[in-house]
């Protein structure tokens, strides 16, 4: 078999796939595995589902390919018509799961708490915050925390995440302020005790 050019565009590559070498469909798994089970891992830590991440990034990528001839490039890029399948293929796993009606409408369930007490100092606040940043993000409804998910970790421009969530860059904008202003209010008393205990300690 002949060695697949990594120099190819996505939009090389499906072509290719489209006349029959379906062996190309391997350099956009390599490509995109990563992301894409990144994205399924955040999308699914609310929940603590993280054991599904790997089975659902495998499904995203086999929709993907059976979809692959009504796939146009000029409407999207792969990743974002990706990104797009990854996402609606979490949200029917949640739906088929126990309670998922209760997960997808309830933004306030609590996230798996971890030990703290046997860290060093410095070690302990760094991943107390970042716990906490998490737990913030968790809380968020599905479509602010997949935006913030979006934008933040994935590096997405505005009209990319409206495409994947089916919105408008305004609605998309409107979501990511609603996000960073809720975590921004869930992490106010931490940094207030936080600035207390600092001040305490300095008398």
């Amino acid at each position: 078999m002949a060695s697949i050019d990594s120099q190819l565009t996505d939009s090389q590559l499906i072509r290719e796939i489209k006349d029959g070498r379906v062996d190309y469909y391997a350099e956009l798994i390599n490509r995109y595995e990563r992301r894409i089970l990144a994205f399924i891992l955040h999308m699914l830590k609310s929940y603590n589902m993280e054991n599904l991440a790997e089975d659902l990034t495998q499904e995203t990528f086999y929709k993907a390919f059976r979809s692959l001839q009504t796939f146009r490039d000029v409407e999207a890029s792969f990743s974002t018509w990706l990104y797009t399948i990854a996402r609606n293929t979490v949200l029917s796993e949640l739906r088929k799961s126990r309670n998922s009606e209760v997960y997808l409408e309830d933004s306030k369930q609590q996230p798996a708490r971890i030990a703290l007490d046997k860290l060093p100092e410095q070690e302990l606040l760094r991943t107390e915050r970042v716990h906490l940043v998490r737990q913030a993000i968790n809380r968020l409804p599905e479509k602010q925390r997949t935006a913030l998910i979006l934008r933040e970790y994935e590096q997405l421009d505005y009209k990319e995440i409206a495409m994947i969530l089916n919105s408008t860059v305004s609605s998309v904008k409107s979501l990511l302020f609603r996000a960073r202003h809720s975590i921004k209010q869930q992490l106010e008393p931490y940094i207030l005790d936080t600035a207390l205990d600092e001040a305490e300690g300095m008398r």
